[in-house]
C-alpha cells in the first residue's frame, strides 16, 4: 500500500497470488478484510495464519505485510484522522469531541500484535455484513452510494474500536479480576481528563479502597496505577509527535499539562529526550529505514 493517504478515506479491492508490499510509516489507519484466501500476516516481527473473514488493523506505527498461500481477495479500507474528524464530528458537539478522543486513543493503542481483531462470531457476522454492503455500494455507484458507504465506514470503525477495547493488555488474562479489567478500560477512556484519574475518584467509581486498588492493580497489571497512567499519556504524546502535525502547545492543551515546560519535563523524565528532539530523531530514522527497504 502507498505510504500516504491524500483523501480522508479510500477503499481498495485487490486480488493477488503474491504480496510484495510493505506498510511502514504511513499516515493512515488501514483495515484489511480477507474476503477469500489464506496465508500469513506478518506484523512487527510476529505472524498469524489468516483466512476468509479475518479483519486486521494496521496503525501508522506498524510494519506489516502478507505471505499469500492461496489466491487471496483483500479489501483495504484506509482512513486518517481527517476522516474521523470530518465525518464523526459534523456538528462539533462536546459529546462527539470526547468520543473522538476515546476513539483515537483506542485505535492508536491497539496491541500491534498479529491476528484477527474480531473476537466473537457475532462481531464477525456483523462485520461481514457491513463489508459486503460497502463492496456492493461501491460497485453500484448508485444515488447516495457515497453517503451510505461513509455511514457503513463509521459503523465499521466503531465495531473495530469496540473489539479493540475488549482486548486486555498482554499482562492481563481472562481470569483477571473484573474490577481490574474495568479500571484498565476506565483509564483508557478518561485519559484526557486528569480529574477522573485521581485515586480517590477511581476508588469511589469502583467502590474499592486505595489499598485494594494499589495492591490489586500492581499484582495484575505489573505496574502501579500511576505508572500505567503515565505510560498511557506517553503513548498519546509519541503518537502526536510521530503521526501528526500537532504543535507541542496543542498536545499540552489536549492532555491538560500546565504549560509547554511541564510537558517537556514530563516527557524528558520518562523518555530521556525532549519532545521536539524525539520527533526530529524518529523522523530521521524512519526516513533512513524506508530508504534501505527500497534499495
Amino acid at each position: 500500500m502507498k505510504q500516504n493517504l491524500y483523501y480522508p478515506f479510500e477503499i481498495i479491492y485487490k486480488e493477488a497470488e503474491h504480496y510484495d508490499e510493505l506498510s511502514q510509516g504511513q499516515n493512515f489507519f488501514e483495515l484489511v478484510y480477507i474476503l477469500e484466501g489464506s496465508g500469513k500476516q506478518y506484523i512487527n516481527g510476529n505472524s498469524f495464519d489468516y483466512k476468509d473473514g479475518h479483519l486486521f488493523l494496521v496503525t501508522p506505527k506498524d510494519l506489516n505485510t502478507f505471505d499469500i498461500q492461496t489466491r487471496t481477495k483483500f479489501l483495504f479500507i484506509c482512513f486518517n484522522e481527517i476522516y474521523l474528524k470530518s465525518d464523526l464530528l459534523k456538528n462539533g458537539s462536546k459529546e462527539q469531541s470526547v468520543w473522538l478522543q476515546k476513539l483515537e486513543f483506542i485505535l492508536h493503542n491497539a496491541t500491534h500484535a498479529p491476528g484477527c481483531i474480531l473476537k466473537t462470531n457475532q462481531d464477525k457476522e456483523l462485520v461481514k455484513s457491513v463489508v459486503t454492503s460497502m463492496v456492493n455500494e461501491q460497485h453500484k455507484s448508485d444515488l447516495y452510494s457515497k453517503e451510505l458507504i461513509q455511514q457503513l465506514m463509521n459503523s465499521l470503525i466503531v465495531l473495530v474500536a469496540r473489539s479493540i477495547a475488549k482486548i486486555l493488555p498482554e499482562n492481563l488474562s481472562d481470569t483477571t479480576d473484573e474490577k481490574v479489567q474495568g479500571i484498565f478500560q476506565y483509564i483508557q477512556l478518561n485519559i484526557y481528563e486528569p480529574d477522573k484519574l485521581r485515586t480517590s475518584v477511581i476508588c469511589s467509581h469502583f467502590n474499592v479502597s486505595p489499598n485494594y486498588l494499589g495492591k490489586f492493580f500492581k499484582h495484575h497489571a505489573e505496574d502501579t496505577l500511576q505508572q500505567f497512567i503515565i505510560k498511557c499519556k506517553l503513548k498519546i504524546i509519541e503518537t502526536r509527535l510521530l503521526h501528526s502535525n500537532s504543535r507541542i502547545s496543542e498536545i499540552v492543551d489536549e492532555l491538560r499539562f500546565t504549560d509547554i515546560s511541564h510537558l517537556n519535563r514530563f516527557f524528558k523524565k520518562h523518555k530521556g529526550i525532549s519532545p521536539s528532539l524525539f520527533r526530529k530523531k524518529n523522523f530521521s530514522e524512519l526516513n533512513e529505514e524506508t530508504m534501505l527497504l527500497r534499495i
